[in-house]
Formats: structure tokens, sequence, C-alpha cells
């Protein structure tokens, strides 16, 4: 299974401290787990929680073996590395997390009376990143219109980042 896999600049998980093989050219090294998911696992993202885990570099990851579809994530028994999505960088997350602040603005602002206290932590999230921005947009649109505009923000932000980045 083809999915994704957001990673630290010098190739480690955020998580677990692992540090990748990064791949030169041809795909990287297998790494084996037994599935336990949040504890063991190559643990893999779909499309669609992309938004949720957006972190620094992005990677295609091939996951094979055992297989877990969780609720936000994939984890398999093995995984490795294909090759990185260049689109995804500094400039590109930059821009990702301004959407979803710009966003969670519009979204907090189009009720009366509007969502003030929502608006002020929008701005100081920033530094944060794109994960804590897109949330922050996806909880706004639940406390306006109930789980399914969560869903429909959720669906949004994964549309803008598929179309932008070329993914499928």
């Amino acid at each position: 299974m083809i999915a994704y896999k957001f990673l630290r600049a010098d190739g480690t998980s955020p998580f677990t401290g692992y540090r990748w093989e990064l791949p030169k050219g041809e795909p990287g090294a297998w790494v084996e787990a037994q599935v336990d998911p949040c504890r063991s696992g190559i643990h893999g993202l779909r499309l669609g929680d992309l938004p949720l885990w957006a972190g620094r570099t992005l990677w295609e990851i091939e996951l094979d073996g055992e297989m877990r579809k969780e609720r936000s994530k994939v984890v398999a028994s093995r995984g490795r590395l294909l090759h990185r999505i260049d689109a995804w960088d500094d400039d590109f997350r930059a821009e990702f997390t301004r959407m979803c602040a710009d966003r969670a603005h519009d979204l907090a602002n189009s009720v009366s009376p509007p969502l003030s206290n929502w608006e002020a932590v929008v701005e100081p999230s920033i530094p944060e990143g794109p994960a804590l921005l897109s949330f922050a947009a996806a909880r706004i649109a639940e406390e306006i219109g109930g789980p399914d505009a969560y869903h429909a923000e959720r669906a949004r932000q994964t549309g803008w980042l598929a179309g932008r980045l070329g993914l499928e």
C-alpha cells in the first residue's frame, strides 16, 4: 500500500525519534515492527489524514505485511520510504498554515456574534504549524455547524493539499 509519512528534516520520526534511511534514487531499506497502533508498527497516512499530522517533511512510503486501518492512520508491520514529496517544503508548509489561519479567521467571523474566543488564539498559534491551525479551523467549523461541518472542513483541507501537491 502506498501511503505518506511526515518526518523531521533529518529523517527522524517526531514521535519515536527513529531515524529512517532516506532514499537516494531508489527505495529505502525495509523497516519492520510489530503492529500495535500508537505504540509500535510502521505508521503511514492516507491522503485524508495529512492535515491532521502535517509536519516538517513529507514522504511517500510503501507499507506491507500485516496492516490495521485506524481512523487517522494506517499501521503496518513493514514499511520503506520511497521518495520525498519535494513540493512540501518550508514555503509550502507556511502557505498551508496561513491558509488554515485565514480560514479559521473567516469561520470565526462568519457568525454573529463572532467566535472571539477562537479568533484570539489563531495568530498566536501560527508558530506551532499546520497541524494545529488545520485543527483549529475544523473545530471552529464544528462549533458552528456540528460534526458534519468538522468533517467537511477536513475534506476541504485535504482537497487543498491534494490539488497543490499533485497527490491522489
